[in-house]
């Protein structure tokens, strides 16, 4: 039983030495593990609270919009994308207002809000549809080359009929004919059999007087 308890006392002892060379180093990894936890649920804890207030302002933001006052909808959305840009409200209500601005022929101040949500929008979807919108209006002022580019970027699967119709559009106006033609099958091909847009796209096919 004494050799053993001797034994216990050589353990500890050896424990004790360990902890003296390298008990801080532990103390510390921990401490650093307890900061990061601490500091994640802090984090989740701003995020919620930013998306809380950030919902209450997109709210305040469609209330503008039935005002039919560009300069209050274009501010609402400015506010949001000033002080929520990391919230999908924010990257919604600059889209909405970017309507609004085109409606009203607005275009630069509609192009300016297109492209915030294009760098901003963690939402693949938005993003998406802001290239879509912004290649149109690129199309609109015949910078032909910037809209291709916008159109052959990374983008949402569930999107390529719409960007390779828009893209086939672009190329008709270049009179890129052989191109359009391609890019127009395609589109009908990327279509559901039951979406209207095939419909379109083969009214645009048929004026190449070729099929499908």
């Amino acid at each position: 039983m004494a050799a053993l308890d001797l034994q216990e006392q050589e353990q500890l002892d050896t424990l004790k030495a360990w902890w003296k060379d390298n008990g801080n180093w532990v103390l510390g990894i921990v401490l650093l593990a307890v900061v990061i936890m601490g500091g994640w649920r802090a984090w989740q804890y701003y995020q919620n609270k930013q998306t809380t207030e950030a919902a209450n302002m997109y709210q305040q933001f469609v209330e503008q919009l039935a005002s039919k006052d560009t300069k209050r909808v274009n501010d609402a959305a400015a506010a949001m994308m000033d002080k929520y840009a990391a919230t999908p409200y924010a990257s919604r209500a600059a889209l909405i207002a970017a309507q609004v601005n085109e409606s009203g022929n607005e275009k630069l101040r509609a192009k300016t809000q297109l492209q915030w949500v294009i760098e901003h929008a963690d939402e693949t979807g938005l993003k998406s549809v802001a290239e879509l919108r912004l290649a149109s209006v690129l199309l609109d002022e015949k910078n032909f080359a910037g809209a291709l580019k916008l159109l052959d970027s990374k983008h949402a699967a569930s999107f390529d009929g719409l960007y390779a119709d828009l893209k086939g559009d672009v190329l008709t106006v270049e009179g890129k004919l052989a191109d359009a033609h391609a890019a127009y099958k395609l589109a009908y091909a990327k279509f559901d059999e039951k979406s209207p847009y095939r419909n379109l796209v083969q009214m645009k096919l048929d004026t190449f007087g070729a099929e499908k």
